[in-house]
């Protein structure tokens, strides 16, 4: 029985729809809650707490990038935000074989792009207001979340894409008509020695 028959392979529509999706979904989530953010903890003088010692919400203007870093270059991201959305539309168009992985994966990190790039143009900063308690880490939103698991989901679905495991089977395949053709190579001198 052929195995690679059950294998998945997805079309360039269900790649782009899946990723729209995933992007339009991320974006949303993200404008929602930092426009309700700006709505109750900007005024607020102090941040909430969500869960006591690990989680809690806090209003903070990021004129950076993911994670308060690159603080004053925020604008210089906006035109990076778009480059990653052009070449991730470019792979999940272009790409022979891909897995669905990677298709989950970027469809996040084009939402999360877009929608601190869409902070950076309209409100020149982008809204941040996860705090972690446990853990000195700085305030980040959804979209940070959307960018950072999606490069991680994208590069683990990368990892073992079909098109590696293509490309390693015919690698496979060249070493070993190499070796066969070194044994075959070894035999003919084997044979021309016993023929003296």
């Amino acid at each position: 029985m052929d195995t690679n028959s059950k294998e998945f392979k997805p079309t360039r529509g269900w790649r782009m729809l899946v990723a729209a999706v995933l992007a339009v979904t991320f974006l949303g989530i993200d404008q929602v809650t930092k426009a309700i953010v700006r709505a109750t903890l900007a005024r607020a003088a102090a941040g909430i707490t969500v869960i006591p010692g690990i989680l809690g919400f806090e209003y903070v203007e990021n004129t950076g990038v993911a994670f308060g870093l690159a603080s004053g270059y925020g604008y210089s991201f906006v035109l990076l935000a778009a480059v990653v959305v052009v070449v991730a539309i470019v792979y999940l168009l272009r790409a022979p074989l891909i897995s669905r992985l990677e298709v989950v994966g970027l469809g996040m990190l084009a939402g999360g792009a877009i929608g601190n790039a869409y902070d950076r143009l309209v409100h020149g900063f982008v809204t941040d207001f996860i705090a972690t308690q446990f853990v000195n880490f700085p305030v980040f939103n959804v979209a940070d979340i959307g960018i950072t698991v999606g490069v991680v989901i994208a590069f683990v679905g990368f990892l073992f894409s079909p098109a590696n495991a293509e490309a390693k089977r015919r690698a496979e395949e060249d070493r070993a008509r190499r070796l066969g053709r070194s044994a075959d190579k070894a035999d003919d001198r084997e044979s021309g020695h016993k023929g003296r």
